[in-house]
């Protein structure tokens, strides 16, 4: 069974949440990261551990092991500095990557932060956008390139070359130590080039939507696509109402909204993406995201799902063509939402840092 957990929106939708809940209602379960890559930062909490994962499937702290596709970059020393994160809360993650998976350097790290062009459009600032961009250019640099010192070293001299700008040495050693250390790591860290086989598929989408270049609203996209063909289950993720980083169009932002603010938001405050807006939800631009995927409904495959109910409790409402719509209840936004989706299936949560979710049917 292969089940993919999509943002509707703009990123920070719960999809790390989602992805951790159907990792413990299934057998033997491989988390699938499919697109973007290291640029990620999905929230995950249980009884004892909150974490955000941006290098490992959300489904790491029930064990569930993760498959880092060749479309996903892959960031040696955030890897590594995550890897040891997760062991000093006594997790043990185990990731399977593909050879072919880009590798980002600090010389694009550099180059994706100096950018002005990218700063007004958008980015993380950990060089996902300058890796593609590169790679697309013909300087490759693999995950399979890392084994290899000689093919390495000579492809980080043709990569500065290809950025005319040298790097602090400091950057360039940890880099190469980073390399060194997920070498040994090799019980945990491993080297495919295929997926390995599980019973079930869990594939976790990076950012939303409404960042895919070809939904959303150019020049303010990411790099990658965020949509995934094939499922046997789509999974649609939003929040109870919108949010977007840094510049770029958002609806409802001149309606007054009383939204509370989480104090353990995850990605709030970010040099490089910008400030963390937020908005009354707009369900029309979630019809559209999901109008745009071409996903059938006829077998019944889709479920909505509905994360951070708890900040709009005071205030349960959201626009439609251009109208407020006002809900008396929690389970009449739900529902309201969903009957203009078409969709009978729901799982909400009513808190981001709860690892609790509701499965609901539609009447």
């Amino acid at each position: 069974m292969k089940k993919a957990v999509i943002g509707l929106g703009f990123g920070d939708e719960g999809k790390g949440i989602t992805t951790d809940y159907l990792c413990s209602i299934v057998k033997n379960p491989l988390v699938v990261r499919f697109s973007g890559g290291h640029q990620a930062g999905h929230t995950v909490c249980n009884v004892e551990t909150r974490h955000k994962f941006s290098n490992f499937g959300s489904g790491t702290l029930r064990g569930v092991p993760t498959y880092w596709s060749e479309n996903c970059t892959v960031d040696p020393v955030g890897l590594l500095k995550e890897f040891r994160a997760l062991e000093d809360k006594g997790i043990h993650p185990i990731i399977y990557i593909n050879a072919n998976c880009p590798i980002t350097t600090p010389y694009d790290k550099r180059a994706n932060r100096v950018s002005d062009s990218n700063k007004k459009h958008g980015t993380v600032g950990v060089g996902f956008g300058s890796t593609i961009q590169r790679e697309e250019d013909h300087y490759s640099l693999t995950f399979q390139d890392l084994f290899h010192q000689f093919v390495l070293a000579t492809k980080l001299d043709m990569i500065e070359q290809y950025y005319e700008f040298p790097i602090l040495s400091h950057s360039y050693y940890e880099f190469i130590h980073a390399c060194s250390q997920i070498i040994k790591l090799g019980l945990f860290i491993r080297l495919v080039h295929e997926m390995p086989h599980f019973d079930n598929y869990i594939y976790e989408g990076s950012q939303g939507l409404m960042l895919d270049p070809k939904i959303g609203f150019f020049p303010h996209v990411t790099r990658s696509n965020i949509f995934i063909e094939g499922m046997d289950k789509y999974y649609f993720v939003t929040r109870a109402y919108c949010t977007r980083h840094g510049n770029g169009a958002m609806p409802n932002e001149d309606i007054p909204y009383n939204i509370t603010v989480n104090p353990n938001e995850t990605n709030v405050t970010h040099e490089y993406q910008g400030k963390f807006r937020r908005t009354m939800l707009d369900v029309s631009l979630l019809k559209y995201a999901i109008e745009k995927t071409n996903v059938s409904k006829a077998d019944n495959n889709i479920t909505l799902v509905i994360t951070c109910l708890d900040h709009i409790k005071h205030n349960y409402c959201f626009t439609h063509n251009g109208t407020i719509i006002m809900c008396h209840s929690e389970y009449e936004f739900i529902g309201r939402i969903a009957k203009i989706l078409n969709i009978n299936k729901a799982i909400i949560s009513k808190n981001e840092d709860s690892y609790y979710m509701e499965e609901i049917t539609i009447g």
